[in-house]
């Protein structure tokens, strides 16, 4: 008998187990691959969107800082962010000032001559409400969150609450109590539906303004709180008792 040829050391694989482990290699590259992306895009897009808004006020407000009072004329540097700090000192004196009785005289005197501008005025008097409603500590707009029955029955749409209809709005309302709710769109919640609903149609939520965004910006991949899947059961739960509570109650037959 004539002796067999040394082959090569290790391992002969099978032909047929390569292409399963090269896609096994393939999908732990991919998994990899979305890991990495999953923790550096929202780092990325956090610190591009503060660098913007930080260069944004900086070129709004270093031109009206004369020369010899911005800090890269004595340094051989550009520092960043030196707009945004003047102009949060700014509006803070801004508003220390107009808090005495001098300021609120200086103020509605501006306010007096905008209002008598008759182009510039309805933008003035929207710009100051909006502004008032975000910005007011005192507001009551977009603090809580609600469920409604939209777009049609069994179908269930996160609102946002904001203030009852004024007296004007309430008195053309059918008979109740109607509060005025801001319904977003999925996955960009700026743009949605705004219209008076009674307020037993509403069920109130307990979660925030932020989660529900964080909801509807996801389209419901990200349910809000630590515990996602019960409290999306808890809305459920809450959502088909209220449909109870709205169906008619079967009659009862009566003995003939």
């Amino acid at each position: 008998m004539t002796a067999e040829p040394p082959g090569d050391l290790g391992v002969v694989m099978d032909p047929l187990t390569r292409p399963v482990l090269h896609k096994r290699i393939g999908a732990r590259i991919r998994n990899y691959f979305l890991t990495g992306l999953v923790l550096v895009g929202p780092v990325f897009i956090t610190v591009y969107l503060t660098w913007w808004f930080i260069t944004w006020v900086d070129g709004l407000v270093t031109p009206l800082i004369p020369p010899p009072f911005r800090p890269e004329t004595y340094l051989p540097v550009n520092i960043p962010g030196t707009g945004l700090i003047i102009a949060f000192v700014a509006l803070t004196l801004l508003g220390f000032l107009t808090a005495n009785l001098v300021g609120r005289s200086l103020v509605e005197f501006g306010e007096n001559i905008l209002n008598r501008m008759p182009v510039v005025r309805p933008i003035y008097k929207t710009a100051k409400q909006i502004f008032e409603t975000i910005f007011s500590s005192s507001g009551s707009s977009f603090r809580r969150v609600g469920l409604v029955e939209f777009p049609g029955p069994g179908m269930w749409s996160l609102v946002l609450l904001s203030q009852p209809a004024s007296g004007d709005i309430a008195a053309k309302l059918p008979e109740g109590e109607h509060v005025s709710v801001f319904l977003p769109c999925t996955p960009n919640p700026t743009t949605g539906f705004f219209f008076y609903l009674p307020r037993k149609a509403i069920i109130d939520l307990d979660i925030t303004v932020e989660e529900a965004m964080t909801l509807l910006i996801s389209a419901g991949v990200s349910q809000p709180g630590g515990g996602d899947q019960k409290k999306l059961a808890a809305l459920a739960q809450t959502a088909r008792a209220a449909q109870a509570l709205r169906a008619p109650a079967p009659e009862k037959e009566t003995a003939e």
